[in-house]
């Protein structure tokens, strides 16, 4: 599905209002010569507007080059990630934007709520080679939202857009605006002309108040402090939910962590919850984030074998790696399909519950600090137990595979205190910083112990066709044992630095 990074300023101007030489800024060689376009789209969102409230737009375009179906999801300060779909025969918003926003959505329909018609009136900004730094629109707009009454509420303005172009920058962006602002244009009201045009009807929801009022309370809690870090994790769950389901990697990434991290607090404060609700939930979660994290695996081990296929040839590992777009294809259908069930609306229904009626226990009112510095001390002993499993180990019939298996749930343990760290981080003090470094460290060189054995064992299983492939399959073998060894004499280094919070 094609898609594009949006980087655009908005601004309104008068009907009078002359458009400046542009020619002048920084980097421009010239200005193309005008192109008209008549633009006509049709906005389509839930009854209640759930995808505006979102600061996401589905339109349906005719007209202009880019005719067809658009979906702009926010990726940061004026910028949209950008997907397209063809015309299509119908009304029926296509299948592949639709799931983008089903977390949204959740099984609501997607309906007409506005209409807009712009009459554009286009500039490129031009470098010396003749690349396009940026696009600046002159639109006319007439819009009226789709109220079902058969009155009409049309209302008409002057929009200046200016968009980057491949080879534009934030630089640019800015100088333009201020020559448009000196000439007598002024900062857009409105993020887009949907808003503009349902202004006053958009509404966030109900729980994404209650998420935003948890981040903005004063810590004095400890519930306080918790509520505000679930906020801040719900909230990263739903933005990387769309690029999660186009399987795209840092997306992924980061929502199997948010995921984690919410199992792992909601575990952690256990005595500031009530469990009846909250168990049932970290089932869930562990649900989920095991659909990411089959994805995510498969994503890091093969990028691995990739850096090994690029670092010597004649070790290339395509006997493990053949196996893997397969594998990995079949772990993007399988996370497609589980966001799209209603057990994962369920579970998003659920993390909503957690902000609208919280499920606090009366030990979640004592004062933040003291309260939140003894439950990251619990986490850091429990990661120190862990650790002392790793001498029981050394006795074990299979030492080698005891220890690789003890590191591996001593990483656990090290992520779980730092979940439970970062969460206390601005109310705990120096205790709960501290706590999160020290984790940190200990976790990633763990977390690179862990890939090297993953990709030993992948070596392992693999099935050389000759005496050649077994050789070189060998090689690899004991390139990742020494990776293991490495990360192994690293771990220890960085244990006996670690902070003393018992």
């Amino acid at each position: 599905m094609p898609e594009h990074l949006e980087i655009e300023s908005k601004h309104e101007a008068g009907p009078d209002f002359t458009l400046p030489d542009l020619s002048g800024l920084d980097g421009v060689a010239a200005v193309s010569e005008p192109v008209r376009e008549s633009l006509r789209a049709v906005y389509y969102d839930t009854p209640d507007l759930r995808l505006a409230a979102g600061g996401i737009t589905l339109r349906r375009r005719a007209g202009g080059h880019d005719a067809g179906w658009h979906l702009k999801l926010p990726a940061g300060p004026s910028a949209r990630r950008e997907h397209h779909a063809p015309p299509g025969l119908g009304d029926a918003v296509p299948t592949e934007l639709a799931g983008l926003v089903l977390a949204r959505t959740r099984g609501l329909p997607l309906v007409p709520v506005a209409a807009i018609d712009t009459e554009r009136t286009a500039r490129l900004l031009l470098d010396a080679t003749g690349a396009e730094l940026a696009e600046v629109a002159d639109d006319a707009v007439t819009g009226r939202a789709d109220t079902s009454t058969g009155t009409d509420d049309t209302i008409a303005w002057r929009e200046i857009e200016v968009e980057l172009g491949g080879a534009g920058d934030g630089a640019l962006l800015e100088a333009a605006g201020e020559r448009l602002r000196a000439a007598g244009a002024r900062d857009a009201a409105s993020p887009s002309k949907l808003a503009r045009v349902l202004m006053g009807r958009i509404a966030p929801s109900p729980a994404e108040v209650a998420r935003r009022e948890a981040r903005g309370r004063p810590p004095t809690t400890a519930g306080d402090v918790l509520l505000a870090y679930l906020a801040r994790l719900v909230d990263e769950l739903l933005r990387r939910d769309p690029g999660a389901r186009l399987a795209d990697e840092e997306d992924v990434h980061d929502m199997r962590v948010a995921t984690r991290r919410l199992r792992s607090v909601l575990k952690t404060y256990r005595r500031l919850l009530d469990r009846t609700r909250v168990d049932p939930l970290r089932t869930e979660l562990k649900w989920l984030a095991g659909a990411l994290g089959d994805v995510r695996d498969l994503d890091v081990l093969r990028a691995h074998f990739d850096a090994e296929t690029a670092a010597g040839a004649d070790l290339a590992p395509e006997l493990v790696a053949s196996g893997l777009a397969a594998e990995e294809a079949a772990a993007r259908a399988r996370l497609g399909a589980a966001l799209g069930t209603p057990r994962y609306f369920a579970l998003l229904d659920a993390l909503d519950a957690l902000h609208l009626d919280p499920p606090l226990t009366r030990a979640a009112r004592r004062p933040a600090r003291p309260e939140l510095r003894r439950t990251v001390a619990r986490a850091w002993r429990r990661m120190e137990r862990r650790h002392d499993a790793l001498r029981t180990a050394r006795t074990d019939t299979d030492a080698d595979t005891a220890r690789d298996v003890a590191l591996h749930e001593l990483r656990k343990a090290a992520k779980l205190a730092r979940y439970t760290a970062e969460a206390a981080r601005d109310a705990g003090g120096k205790p709960a910083r501290k706590a999160v470094k020290g984790a940190k460290r200990l976790q990633t060189v763990l977390g690179e112990h862990q890939d090297a054995v993953t990709a030993r064992n992948r070596l392992r299983a693999a099935a050389p066709l000759d005496l050649e492939d077994a050789f070189r399959l060998g090689v690899l073998y004991a390139r990742e044992d020494a990776r293991a060894a490495e990360a192994r004499r690293r771990f220890a280094k960085k244990w006996k630095k670690r902070p003393r919070l018992g």
